[in-house]
């Protein structure tokens, strides 16, 4: 009985989101229109000289002003999560043959555990969303009754407007990723696998975990 109303409530969640599909590191949503998404690298703005926020200020003013579409710039926080980190501390400590550095090791281990056991030390990602409204986005209701008696002619003509309208994002995501990077920001385009891992994230923060970017390390999110 639990685990009918379990499916019952999943289902009808479901029935409330507005993404259809996700496919080809591509959003579909259920108007037809799809989405694609970056995670971006950030810059530690109070530390630059007067003259630096104001090229910076500049810079994201140009850059807003040459889109020619609507952008959706989304910042997710999560607690920092570093056992892992302290896991390979662990071992380097166990490895370590020299005593003085072993000892050093385990004082940094002992530091960083009671850094996070008595702080909340949280992850700041940043993401842009690049829409896109496609020709079934725009689709009358006459081409829609056609489409339910010629379902095969449906799905031929979806595939190809899928195709051309990815390759239409593609370049919007250029643009975007071109005007982000003359900010000295880096940015990655999210796969199939790491844009359903975000939305379940964003829509179960009790249990999300981080990110996992394989090419994080390309990233440098961190980028003062």
């Amino acid at each position: 009985m639990e685990m009918e109303n379990s499916k019952k409530n999943s289902a009808s969640t479901q029935a409330y989101l507005d993404v259809a599909e996700i496919k080809e590191n591509t959003i579909i949503m259920r108007d037809g229109s799809i989405r694609a998404v970056l995670i971006v690298s950030s810059i530690n703005f109070s530390l630059k000289s007067g003259e630096e926020q104001n090229a910076l200020i500049a810079a994201y003013q140009g850059f807003l002003n040459g889109l020619e579409f609507p952008i959706q710039i989304l910042m997710q926080s999560r607690k920092l999560d570093i056992h892992s980190y302290l896991d390979k501390l662990r071992a380097i400590e166990r490895q370590q043959t020299n005593e003085l550095l072993r000892m050093q090791t385990d004082e940094y281990i002992e530091y960083i555990a009671k850094l996070i056991e008595f702080s909340s030390i949280m992850n700041k990602t940043f993401y842009v969303v690049v829409p896109l409204t496609t020709a079934a986005t725009k689709a009358g209701f006459m081409a829609k009754i056609s489409n339910l008696f010629n379902p095969a002619n449906q799905i031929s003509v979806e595939h190809k407007d899928f195709e051309v309208a990815k390759e239409e994002l593609g370049k919007r995501v250029n643009q975007v990723a071109s005007g982000l990077s003359g900010m000295g920001l880096k940015t990655i385009s999210l796969t199939t696998e790491e844009l359903v891992e975000l939305i379940y994230n964003s829509y179960n923060l009790d249990t999300a975990s981080p990110m996992k970017i394989k090419s994080m390390d390309e990233l440098d999110y961190t980028n003062a």
